[in-house]
C-alpha cells in the first residue's frame, strides 16, 4: 500500500486507516508491505518514510526511484526471518556497485542539505497557496491536497458533482505550462488530478514561478 496513493490521484487516507486496516491484516496472518517508492525519503516533509506518518509498522518496504535520484535502483528491506523465505537465488543484479554508490551519496545530499526539512517549508507554502487559488477557482479546482511536496490539485466542471475536468482540456493546461516552463503531471481515476511533485531542493521562489504558470493556464481555459 502507497502510504499517499500517486498515481491514483495523490489520494491521501482518513486518519488512522492505514494503522487500523494494515494491524487488521498482520492480525490475520497476512503482512503490510510499505510501497515508499514516491513517498520515501523525506518528500512528505513530517517523516522519511510515508508510512512512519500513519504510526503504521510494515513487514516489507520496498523503494525506487528517489533512492538514487533518477539512477535505476531500488531496494527491499525486510526483517530476517521475512528475508529466509526467499532462498538463496534472489536476483543477478543485486549490490550494483556504482548503483549502492549513488545511493549513499543521495542520502548524504537529503541530510546535508536538510531536503526534508525544505519539502515540508515549500510544499506547505505551495498548498497554502494552491488553497487560495482553489478558494478562487472553486468550479474547476475541487480539491488541493497532499502533504510535503506530494501535492494534488483535482480539476471539476461543477462544485457540487465534483465532476471530473474533461481531458481535453487537462493536456491543453499541461501544454500551456509546459510552453512556459513547468512540467506537470496527471493521474487519478478519470486523469484530472495534476500531480505536483517538484525535485525536493526546489524554493520559495521557484514555488512561485510554479504557482504562476499554473494559474495562468488554468484561467485561460475558463
Amino acid at each position: 500500500i502507497e502510504s499517499i496513493q500517486g498515481y491514483g490521484g495523490s489520494v491521501q487516507y482518513p486518519k488512522n486507516y492505514v494503522k487500523k486496516a494494515t494491524e487488521l491484516v498482520q492480525q490475520n496472518g497476512g503482512l503490510y508491505i510499505a510501497d515508499e517508492v514516491q513517498s520515501g525519503f523525506g518528500r512528505t516533509g513530517t517523516h522519511f518514510w510515508g508510512y512512519q506518518g500513519h504510526g503504521a509498522k510494515p513487514d516489507i518496504v520496498v523503494m525506487a526511484k528517489a533512492i538514487a535520484n533518477g539512477f535505476p535502483f531500488a531496494a527491499v528491506v525486510t526483517r530476517p526471518e521475512i528475508a529466509k523465505t526467499v532462498g538463496n537465488y534472489f536476483n543477478t543484479y543485486g549490490g550494483n556497485p556504482i548503483g549502492c554508490a549513488v545511493a549513499s551519496a543521495v542520502l548524504d545530499v537529503i541530510k546535508e542539505e536538510k531536503l526534508q526539512e525544505n519539502s515540508l517549508r515549500v510544499g506547505t507554502h505551495l498548498l497554502e497557496k494552491l488553497a487560495k487559488l482553489r478558494d478562487q477557482l472553486p468550479n474547476v479546482i475541487g480539491d488541493v491536497r497532499g502533504k510535503g511536496l506530494f501535492i494534488g490539485v483535482e480539476m471539476v466542471t461543477d462544485k457540487e458533482s465534483r465532476k471530473p475536468y474533461p481531458i481535453e482540456k487537462m493536456n491543453a493546461i499541461l501544454n500551456r505550462c509546459r510552453d512556459n516552463g513547468l512540467l506537470l503531471g496527471k493521474g487519478g481515476n478519470f486523469g484530472n488530478v495534476f500531480r505536483i511533485k517538484p525535485p525536493m531542493c526546489i524554493t520559495i521562489e521557484d514555488a512561485d514561478f510554479a504557482l504562476n504558470v499554473l494559474e495562468d493556464a488554468i484561467r485561460k481555459e475558463l
